[in-house]
């Protein structure tokens, strides 16, 4: 064999030959990078916006392990105890509980893929952003799609729901108990015992409250909840939680059609997270290295507890607030009881173009805050205590930023 390859070679002559021996047959038309072949570069800096967060030391180190094979027993071991984690900070005994690749966007596709089906009425709690997405997505499943419109700041009553429940009969209810567009904290008791005297799933947005407010998956009866990894969990964006009741699952499990999404279909994710009780099939490569910094994430937690991590959040939020109303800024949820102890939300500053704060106090103190997103563009300034950033020092160092920026950036004529 090798002599024939040797005599056919020959036969080609000297230039075909070095093609054959280098597999090369074009030249290079796109040159190395130069900005590759210089040091990766990262600033230094205090993200307080709405996410994602500062990495805590130990998540940090845990994305700089070596890389282990997705199909192995150990990672299998590590799935399990993120399966673990998960159920703690959700609340929940929900079998069908993972960890998904992607960011919340990811979870709250593998939601609405799984659960949705074409026609089916789906009801959306649209009062900021998060809704508006849902509404998005469930309108490209083909689902029957009813959003309830709030202006930012606003939150839904049990008699608004019920007023919607009735007249739309969905088969989904869709609430964010974190918006955090808009700052405000959704409740929750009685909710899920609402849609289920109707026959309707209720699923639950989390990912900008999980770990700094309380929510109880199984007891306020949520049937599918999500979250992601960068906010108070302080883990890499890319990874999120997800978790499905048994009422959940049984739709899953008797759709009349096939989920849009092979990447997403809860079948074979139940299988590779070890929820089926069957041996595990490769479905996708699992993103190994995320998940050893979610398991540290969620480990921390656990540690911490989440009734302590609750209090750290509203307290320290508490003297932001104090803070901010001594600077002369007003916040942008007006009640109290529905401000959301994660994210702050403040009234744009009259006079001042909202985006020169932003810019200033991260050209001048390497600090991020950010202006509002979606429907609160314009109106407000985010700015995020999350996890370990949850601090009183940080909140000692944006409120002298954000002095400087109100001195020093320009004001409009009026």
């Amino acid at each position: 064999m090798f002599r024939a390859l040797a005599r056919a070679t020959a036969a080609l002559g000297p230039q075909a030959a070095g093609r054959v021996r280098t597999m090369a047959s074009h030249q290079l038309l796109v040159h190395p990078p130069k900005a590759l072949l210089k040091p990766l570069s990262i600033p230094n800096r205090l993200l307080l916006g709405p996410g994602p967060s500062n990495l805590a030391p130990r998540v940090l180190a845990a994305g700089g392990l070596q890389m282990i094979g997705h199909m192995h027993k150990e990672m299998f071991q590590i799935m399990d105890e993120i399966k673990q984690g998960i159920q703690y900070v959700f609340q929940t005994k929900n079998p069908l509980t993972l960890a998904v690749s992607g960011s919340g966007h990811c979870a709250l596709e593998a939601a609405l893929f799984n659960l949705l089906e074409p026609g089916d009425s789906f009801l959306v709690g649209a009062n900021g952003i998060w809704g508006q997405r849902a509404a998005d997505i469930g309108e490209r499943i083909g689902a029957r799609v009813h959003p309830m419109i709030k202006d930012p700041g606003g939150h839904y009553t049990l008699q608004e729901l019920e007023e919607g429940l009735a007249r739309h009969k969905p088969v989904l209810l869709f609430l964010t108990q974190g918006e955090s567009s808009s700052g405000v904290l959704q409740p929750l008791d009685g909710y899920g015992e609402l849609c289920h005297r109707y026959n309707c799933l209720l699923l639950v947005d989390s990912v900008a409250s999980l770990g700094g407010a309380p929510i109880y998956m199984d007891q306020q009866g949520i049937d599918v909840l999500y979250s992601g990894s960068q906010k108070v969990l302080n883990s890499p964006p890319g990874t999120s939680l997800l978790s499905f009741s048994d009422k959940a699952k049984n739709k899953i499990y008797s759709r009349k059609t096939k989920p849009v999404s092979f990447y997403l279909d809860m079948k074979w994710l139940a299988n590779i997270w070890g929820c089926d009780d069957q041996p595990r099939i490769y479905h996708h490569t699992t993103p190994v290295i995320s998940l050893f910094s979610l398991r540290e994430s969620l480990a921390l937690i656990a540690e911490q507890g989440l009734e302590s991590s609750w209090r750290q959040h509203r307290e320290v939020t508490a003297y932001l607030h104090e803070r901010l109303q001594g600077l002369g800024l007003q916040l942008f949820v007006k009640d109290p009881a529905i401000r959301l102890p994660t994210v702050t939300t403040v009234a744009a500053p009259a006079g001042y173009n909202w985006r020169d704060i932003v810019n200033y106090v991260m050209d001048h103190f390497h600090i991020e805050i950010t202006g509002g997103l979606g429907p609160s563009l314009g109106k407000v300034l985010r700015i995020g205590l999350l996890g370990c950033n949850a601090t009183r020092e940080n909140v000692d160092r944006v409120i002298h930023a954000l002095q400087e920026a109100l001195k020093h950036c320009p004001r409009s004529k009026m």
